[in-house]
């Protein structure tokens, strides 16, 4: 992948107020893979202690987009038309969303991103599966 697409990959997620009041970070940036990673700390917690959806859909949201943002020519950006999430297990730790392109069209791309909790023994455990469609507009 060319330097510059990673280069506006990170641009743009530092611009996104939603990751940085999450405290979320690009750990990884492919073509047509992005990871991002946030923790799930008491204050985006639901009631019983565990990372609440909310955070869980957002970073496998952005992880898809910028996965897909990957495959697109300078200039263009992407939006989410739709997107599904199938929550598997509680989150807990260190959250890691992995995004990635499944089809790039003309017009549309296909994603998904898994999301996964890291464990107290360091194993992980799949927390999530997104899948959703992204469609690139101009700025």
């Amino acid at each position: 992948m060319e330097p510059q697409i990673a280069a506006r990959i990170r641009d743009s997620f530092a611009r996104q107020a939603m990751m940085a009041t999450l405290g979320a970070r690009l750990a990884e940036v492919t073509e047509g893979r992005v990871v991002i990673e946030a923790e799930a700390v008491p204050d985006l917690s639901q009631q019983h202690g565990f990372a609440h959806a909310g955070l869980i859909f957002a970073i496998g949201d952005s992880a898809a987009g910028y996965a897909a943002l990957t495959t697109l020519p300078p200039g263009a950006e992407v939006l989410t038309v739709e997107m599904k999430i199938n929550l598997l297990a509680p989150g807990q730790g260190l959250l890691t969303a992995e995004g990635r392109v499944l089809r790039a069209g003309r017009r549309l791309a296909v994603v998904a991103a898994d999301v996964w909790s890291g464990r107290p023994d360091g194993t992980r455990r799949q927390v999530a599966a997104l899948q959703g469609t992204m469609i690139p507009v101009e700025p």
